[in-house]
């Protein structure tokens, strides 16, 4: 049977959605290729970067903890205007800070808001489209990691290397109320789950969410898939700059190469989501980006190109892993739980990547401001064993997905 196919309305949701989720996820990516200059102009070891991270990790987990009760007693779009909000000015906090102690205040004020965007769209995906319309909508969405590559930190490097970093951070916040308005103007209510609440107190629906061993096994699943990301990612612009000896001017071809095939494979691992096994699409996927992050972590100087290749490759099977993996997660809750569930599974996503980012701060290590990163092979293998730990959480999920009973 074929996939049914999206309305007008639903297909502006996603274009929005997806829009949305670029600028999160920029905010965060874009501290990776900012790593090496924040460092060193703040003078900022790897333990405190790694803080820097796992500040907006940490705040959004609380956040999202304090919200899930309440996730499903409000319209979606009120929730989703109100927290993107408060995300734009955490972004501006960041913009105008100029030392250590600002940038990670800033950074925890964001995450209060920001770690929670992404669970109310989840829950207004799964409101608004049919389980088999999600590998698709999953697709796109995440597509805005790979546009954040492809268009968000090249022209954050530019607007970094012309104007300073702080002019990144701005670039966020002005593309950011862009959006803001058109979700005021354009999205309409997202209400269906209203009809349908048992009036429990938002902590005894929080409560009654968590105690759920079905919705554990999800949590579980994302926690682990997002450890690799939160362990690589902050210390790469470190990684390349100082061990493979990659120019500062060579960062933003890199991104935009890596970029540019995970658009490309996005959508075809989304229609391949709505068709195929999602299980097995996902194992497929783990066993390209486990391959890859051993080959990546233990390399030596190379030319750019074979960097570049590298990265795409690497990149390619990363994201395999979260298209299939959502949307299998997303099958999971009833709707009159969606919300509650997506900022519970959002925020010990977001705590387990911060508790990633603080262990890899510890494990690698850089003696001085030029000298290359140490222990980055070990770190390779610590992410590889978080993936294989990861598909078997994926897989009982898959099982729950197709078999509620099981």
């Amino acid at each position: 049977m074929s996939a049914p196919a999206f309305s007008p309305y639903q297909r502006f949701v996603v274009a929005l959605l997806a829009l949305l989720q670029f600028t999160v996820v920029l905010d965060f990516m874009v501290l990776s290729p900012l790593s090496d200059v924040l460092m060193k102009s703040m003078d900022i070891s790897t333990k405190q970067f790694g803080w820097v991270v796992s500040a907006y990790a940490f705040s959004a987990g609380i956040s999202g903890i304090l919200a899930a009760g309440f996730a499903d007693k409000f319209d979606r779009k009120k929730l989703l205007l109100f927290f993107y909000i408060g995300f734009i000015g955490g972004t501006a906090f960041c913009a105008m800070s100029n030392n250590y102690v600002m940038l990670l205040s800033a950074r925890i004020v964001t995450g209060l808001f920001g770690g929670v965007i992404g669970a109310i769209s989840m829950a207004i995906i799964a409101d608004l489209f049919a389980v088999q319309q999600r590998g698709r909508v999953m697709g796109i969405v995440q597509m805005g990691f790979a546009v954040s590559q492809v268009l968000g930190i090249p022209a954050g490097l530019f607007f970094a290397n012309n104007w300073g970093w702080h002019s990144s951070f701005w670039m966020i916040v002005i593309l950011a109320i862009l959006i803001a308005i058109s979700i005021i103007w354009l999205l309409k209510p997202v209400t269906a789950h209203l009809s349908i609440q048992l009036h429990k107190s938002p902590f005894l629906h929080f409560w009654h969410t968590l105690q759920s061993r079905r919705y554990r096994t999800g949590f579980a699943a994302t926690a682990l898939l997002s450890v690799g990301g939160f362990m690589m990612m902050p210390f790469a612009s470190v990684f390349l700059v100082n061990n493979i000896h990659i120019h500062h001017d060579d960062l933003p071809i890199i991104f935009l190469c890596t970029g540019i095939a995970s658009i490309v494979i996005m959508p075809i691992v989304g229609r391949l989501s709505d068709k195929v096994n999602k299980f097995s699409l996902f194992v497929a996927g783990s066993a390209l980006a486990m391959a890859m992050v051993l080959v990546y972590t233990n390399l030596v100087p190379v030319p750019l190109w074979a960097i570049i290749l590298l990265n795409m490759v690497m990149f390619v099977g990363i994201m395999s892993r979260m298209v299939p993996a959502m949307s299998l997660v997303t099958a999971i809750p009833a709707m009159s739980d969606r919300g509650a569930f997506m900022s519970i599974n959002s925020s010990l996503q977001q705590m387990a990547g911060g508790i990633a980012a603080i262990v890899a701060g510890a494990i690698v290590v850089q003696p001085a401001k030029e000298a290359a990163l140490l222990h980055y092979p070990i770190l390779g293998l610590v992410v590889v064993g978080a993936m294989l730990v990861c598909a078997i959480f994926v897989y009982r999920v898959s099982k729950l997905a197709t078999d509620p009973a099981s």
